[in-house]
């Protein structure tokens, strides 16, 4: 679980709060592993650990948790080569992952694992401790929110009449 824990954690925090928190979860999950065992599911409760270690280091704005970095982080952003399209690609993903702040957790929790981190479903299911349905539908109604979420116009070049 420890790579797929750092990388949850890898969109929220810079390499040496990350460490910091899967450290952290890892000594409270020791503490309290009991605890673990008598919950419902043991992944769920491992996951929740996780979540507010990690939300604990978060910078917040306006109480949400802010993605900003992860946007400088991304596949699309790496295979650009030509600064103008980088640098409208951050802009973008910048406007992406402010939206995706303003989902519910366990939302915010899905978008992360599937489309920062590249999991597949299956897997976040068995991450979050939740069922696969469960994660199919917050990842149906976390995309329908952003693309709800109205878009600033592009600019455009040149002046029209």
């Amino acid at each position: 679980m420890e790579n797929d824990y750092a990388l949850f954690a890898q969109a929220f925090l810079d390499d040496d709060q990350r460490d910091v928190a899967l450290s952290d979860t890892f000594d409270i999950l020791w503490l309290s592993w009991n605890d673990a065992l008598a919950s419902h599911d043991t992944r769920r409760f491992s996951w929740n650990v996780l979540r507010a270690t990690v939300m604990s280091r978060t910078p917040h704005r306006d109480g949400r948790p802010e993605l900003g970095r992860a946007a400088f982080d991304t596949i699309v952003l790496q295979s650009l080569t030509k600064p103008a399209h980088r640098m409208n690609q951050v802009a973008e993903s910048l406007e992406l992952f402010t939206a995706m702040s303003r989902l519910p957790a366990n939302q915010l929790d899905v978008m992360v694992l599937r489309r920062l981190c590249g999991f597949l479903p299956e897997t976040t299911s068995a991450l979050l401790g939740t069922s696969l349905a469960t994660v199919r539908s917050d990842e149906r109604h976390a995309t329908r929110f952003l693309e709800s979420v109205p878009r600033p116009p592009l600019p455009t070049e040149g002046n029209t009449p």
